[in-house]
């Protein structure tokens, strides 16, 4: 049978690719393993011949991909569709879905392996790579060895097409980026994606309202809350892509209040948007290693971290990451020159809000490098736009900059990999009556300036993890500070109780310990300590933030008045430090 026939030349590459993966020496791939090991032994006579070698994360990861190979074209027999020698219409119909390991438009940047997008003859498959793209070398053996099986009649002079962006290597490792491999669900046509957080937050100032300010990841303490729930998945046919994602629960509130773009004109951009994390279309074009364009709402990635906790080494990031943009509003272009780099020019709305503050758009560039399967580069850079509402002239500046470097790898042992990432970021706002430079007769100095350093270790086949971290922040100005939503104060109504005038100081630090628990790839139950400080009293106290009496005026949904306005006989109790326990139960398909 044809069938038969291709699962021989499929098996028999396979096993060449196996065989070769294991003899090449450890610098011909791009995973990570230090080339100078096996030399390193021999030389120091520690090496021992007649040992068993254990067998590391790539060859672990081949030899499922030959039983699930095997799996799918026994499948293929048993569905009797055997077509006659000569016709290769059934190996072609049906074989790319089941053995490329690539990855969808948008999967790529949650992390996600996606088969049947990125086989042979689909043009979408080099798509949002910003987090990851999970194909190891197998992916090239199996479309060589289909390539083979349906192209006879083809010369065998035909150049192949380019290889997948960062497809050569796994970089489920890397912080900000979803650990899963495969799609369960995957078709064709759509790869869904579905996203389960839910938080239990014990704070140890015990706010008897409840409520939790200078975070955009956690907001009721005492509490089991959905923060968020997302349900989509990614479109990809004839070149056209397109990814939608809810946000329910928590997300659906907080994101909004921090954006204070919908208070300039009209159609309320806030509740139009507030349930949409992602929506966007746009066009794949085979140039290069592959050409996107899209529109609409995108993650911003500037800050390293996720939007998602499910992609996270920490459920609560640094300031660094918690207090820059999560998503843009607008157009990005993401070229790929080679299948280790990635240059995306954005031109967006403003700095993660639904609409322009002012006059004027903002404009920025992402570069991604991943030299090998152990380092990433990353750089985010933003510029041009008035981003203070009401205060046209006000242009910001910012750079974000991150390396992740995986510097131990042993599948086998009880330590399975370390690794860790670092993150600096710097920006000033000038114009407007404030300086970039220093204190003078244009305004005072408006600047920031911070960083941030994880490390991660995993255990037992990566089933835990355990990563320290923490950072530090210096933002006079407060024009990156989280408002604290005091009396339902937002981005927009400010408050008379924590001020964001030019000049005003804000200096804030941070520590965590997070230990996970991943039974699947699915899955994770996530346990952590956050300690977090500032020089001004910033976080809530037992008092709470939320007024209990209004001489005004009646209550309405817990506001006096106006959102943020003053309230006579009340005084917000606001501490310097915040001391709490994070509990989280994560999923992700």
């Amino acid at each position: 049978m044809c069938v038969s026939k291709n699962k021989i030349v499929l098996l028999g590459l396979i096993a060449f690719g196996l065989l070769s993966s294991i003899a090449v020496p450890g610098n011909a791939f791009a995973d990570g393993t230090d080339s100078n090991t096996a030399t390193a032994k021999t030389e120091s006579g520690d090496a021992k011949p007649s040992a068993p070698v254990p067998l590391t994360e790539r060859e672990r990861w081949l030899l499922d991909r030959v039983e699930q190979l095997e799996k799918r074209v026994s499948e293929l027999e048993s569905k009797g569709n055997a077509t006659p020698p000569g016709d290769a219409s059934l190996s072609t119909a049906a074989a790319p879905q089941p053995v490329i390991a690539g990855a969808t438009s948008a999967t790529i940047e949650a992390g996600t392996a996606s088969p049947a997008a990125a086989a042979p003859g689909n043009p979408l498959a080099p798509a949002n790579v910003m987090s990851n793209a999970n194909t190891p070398v197998i992916a090239a053996l199996a479309g060589q060895a289909m390539g083979q099986a349906t192209d006879k009649g083809k010369s065998a002079g035909t150049a192949s097409a380019p290889s997948e962006p960062f497809a050569f290597a796994d970089f489920t490792w890397l912080n900000g980026n979803a650990r899963t491999k495969e799609s369960p669900m995957d078709t064709k046509f759509f790869t869904p994606e579905i996203r389960s957080d839910v938080d239990y937050i014990y704070d140890f100032n015990h706010p008897k309202d409840d409520s939790i300010g200078g975070s955009s990841e956690v907001f009721r303490s005492d509490e089991v809350q959905l923060t968020q729930l997302g349900v989509g998945g990614d479109f990809h046919f004839d070149n056209v892509r397109a990814r939608v994602m809810t946000q329910f629960g928590l997300y659906s509130q907080t994101t909004p209040r921090n954006d204070a773009s919908p208070s300039r004109g009209q159609w309320d951009l806030d509740n139009a948007y507030r349930y949409l994390s992602e929506a966007y279309g746009g066009y794949h074009f085979n140039a290069l290693h592959g050409i996107n364009i899209d529109a609409g709402i995108f993650m911003s990635y500037i800050g390293l971290f996720s939007y998602y906790n499910f992609d996270n080494w920490a459920y609560q990031p640094s300031y660094v990451s918690s207090n820059t943009p999560w998503f843009f509003n607008g157009v990005r272009v993401q070229i790929f020159p080679t299948a280790h780099l990635k240059i995306e020019p954005w031109f967006v709305n403003g700095w993660q809000s639904y609409g322009r503050f002012n006059g004027r758009p903002g404009f920025g560039l992402q570069i991604l490098w991943r030299p090998n399967g152990w380092l990433s580069v990353l750089g985010n850079q933003y510029a041009l736009g008035e981003e203070a509402l009401g205060v046209p002239g006000r242009v910001r500046y910012h750079t974000d900059d991150s390396i992740e470097i995986k510097y131990y790898d042993r599948p086998e042992d009880f330590v399975s990999k370390m690794a860790f990432s670092l993150t600096g970021d710097a920006g000033c706002e000038h114009g407007g009556g404030v300086s970039c430079d220093t204190d003078s007769a244009k305004g005072p100095k408006q600047d920031f300036l911070g960083f941030m350093l994880y490390d991660r270790t995993w255990f037992d086949h990566d089933k835990f993890g355990l990563t320290l971290g923490g950072g530090k922040i210096n933002n006079p100005g407060r024009y990156l500070v989280l408002l604290p939503p005091i009396n339902g104060a937002t981005a927009a109504s400010g408050t008379p109780y924590f001020t964001e005038n030019p000049g005003d100081p804000f200096k804030a630090w941070d520590a965590s310990g997070t230990f996970d628990w991943m039974p699947s790839q699915y899955i994770t139950f996530r346990w952590e300590f956050d300690h977090r400080a500032a020089n001004v009293p910033y976080f809530t106290g037992p008092g709470g933030i939320t007024p209990t009496s209004c001489p005004t005026a009646p209550i309405v949904e817990n506001i006096c008045g106006s959102p943020g306005a003053l309230v006579p006989g009340f005084t917000p109790d606001l501490k310097k430090i915040e001391n709490r326990i994070d509990l989280a139960i994560l999923v992700k398909f």
